[in-house]
């Protein structure tokens, strides 16, 4: 189910469009402020969050902000105002689109599936989703559930790969060339530490996937299917 993040400190507007967004199938998350809308991204995995731009200890443009730094979900400002400089602050503050108050609860729903089609097609595999395990290309970050880990780069690369080419095997030269290239002047022995490492990580962090030594042959990354 597609989740969203409604911020507003209008308690009247934070119902109205929560309903609205719940009974068009959507899971919502509320939050009043910039503060506590930070703590429900923390916990919490959404797709995409509407925020209203006049809230108190931290505006919507600074939220923008801050979503913009560590996650990569479409933003819809809410705004009493449509003067274009209000329109350009909330642009270079990173927000997707714009929607002056009062507005109709429907044009809402229309721009929240425009930017979901939109972002459906631009994640097909920047984004992979082994159960509660999430692995981001676009911010190189590994997230279990609440929790976000930040691999080194060739580690990172190594799992993506893998993960993307799931139960397909691979020969320790392969994945050198693939992850390190061909020109890479290290050997065999570079594969099997990197391995170790993400078992390492990983082994008491979940049971989504395993990386499994193929005798003889190399390596295969096992997705649990639930």
């Amino acid at each position: 189910m597609t989740t969203i993040l409604i911020v507003d400190d209008d308690i009247n507007i934070l119902k109205l469009v929560s309903i609205h967004l719940s009974e068009s199938g959507y899971k919502i998350f509320q939050a009043k402020d910039g503060i506590e809308a930070l703590g429900v991204l923390n916990r919490e995995s959404c797709d995409l969050a509407v925020v209203d731009v006049m809230m108190p200890y931290m505006d919507g443009y600074a939220l923008t902000k801050e979503i913009r730094k560590k996650y990569d979900i479409p933003v819809i400002l809410l705004t009493a105002k449509s003067h274009i400089e209000d329109k350009e602050e909330g642009f270079r503050s990173g927000t997707d689109d714009y929607l002056v108050k009062p507005f109709e609860p429907k044009e809402l729903n229309f721009r929240i599936e425009a930017l979901l089609r939109r972002c459906d097609k631009q994640l097909d595999e920047s984004i992979i989703r082994l159960g509660s395990t999430t692995i981001n290309k676009r911010n190189y970050e590994v997230q279990i559930r609440d929790r976000t880990i930040l691999l080194p780069l060739k580690e990172f690369e190594l799992l993506y790969f893998l993960a993307l080419n799931s139960m397909q095997v691979f020969s320790r030269d392969q994945l050198i060339e693939h992850i390190w290239g061909l020109d890479y002047e290290g050997d065999e022995r570079t594969v099997d530490v990197h391995v170790k490492r993400l078992r390492e990580r990983f082994s008491k962090l979940t049971n989504d996937f395993q990386i499994k030594t193929v005798r003889g042959i190399g390596y295969s990354l096992e997705a649990n299917r639930r």
